[in-house]
């Protein structure tokens, strides 16, 4: 099969990427988004990742009045660390300052390690700031729109959750990151923890359709792993 088209390739890497591959990650990848149309929530949580275009989009999102206040989380993880060092929530904070939200609608939320604890956190700043929300519209990259969602429903089943995050096709993205076999490894990484997070009890169990499951199985099946948990990584 020939190599993909338009998309930079890393040296060495020139053939790893073949036009069936690709379809079944963008498979993947509309499933991992919700489809949520964004709304007027109580608050908003920037999910902290190596992505700033959360922050980007959530600037964009409380220009249009969308939410009084927002939390933006995370610390640092092996793929975030060299990107933020001072950690994923301070750096999305300092851009969108940059982007004119105003400081007074930032709270921070730096310890977090892991989908689970954004969200637990999240709700401890909230709660600490006097804000019980009735919703809450979680603002991630992309491919983790699905898993935030539920994570977020297992974990504070009271409220309401919205997803969003930018506004742009696979193809795009892939380009923007500069780098098509770590993202497809991402996006692969994710759907695993969309199905195996709800046996661990850790999420919220959403259906798979048979295309998605299929699409994934060939994917790890040649070779995008590397984002899998150990115990699924076989």
């Amino acid at each position: 099969m020939r190599k993909l088209q338009g998309v930079r390739v890393p040296d060495g890497e020139q053939d790893a990427i073949t036009h069936e591959q690709w379809g079944w990650a963008r498979t993947v990848w509309d499933y991992l988004l919700m489809g949520h149309e964004p709304r007027a929530c109580s608050a908003a949580i920037g999910l902290g990742s190596h992505d700033l275009g959360v922050a980007t989009r959530t600037a964009e999102l409380y220009g249009a009045g969308l939410f009084p206040v927002v939390v933006f989380s995370g610390g640092n993880s092996p793929t975030t660390l060299a990107r933020f060092p001072r950690g994923e929530a301070v750096h999305y904070r300092e851009h969108a300052l940059a982007l004119g939200v105003p400081d007074q609608a930032i709270l921070l939320e730096p310890d977090s390690a892991n989908t689970g604890e954004n969200i637990t956190f999240s709700r401890r700043v909230l709660a600490a700031a006097g804000v019980m929300p009735e919703s809450v519209l979680l603002v991630s990259k992309p491919y983790m729109e699905r898993r935030s969602f539920a994570t977020a429903g297992k974990l504070w089943p009271r409220v309401e959750f919205v997803c969003a995050s930018e506004r742009v096709e696979f193809d795009a993205y892939v380009k923007g990151i500069g780098d098509e076999k770590m993202v497809i490894d991402m996006v692969v990484g994710d759907l695993q923890r969309v199905i195996e997070y709800p046996k661990l009890g850790f999420a919220l169990e959403q259906d798979v359709p048979q295309a998605v499951a299929a699409a994934y199985a060939s994917l790890v099946r040649d070779g995008f792993t590397s984002r899998l948990i150990a115990s699924r990584a076989v």
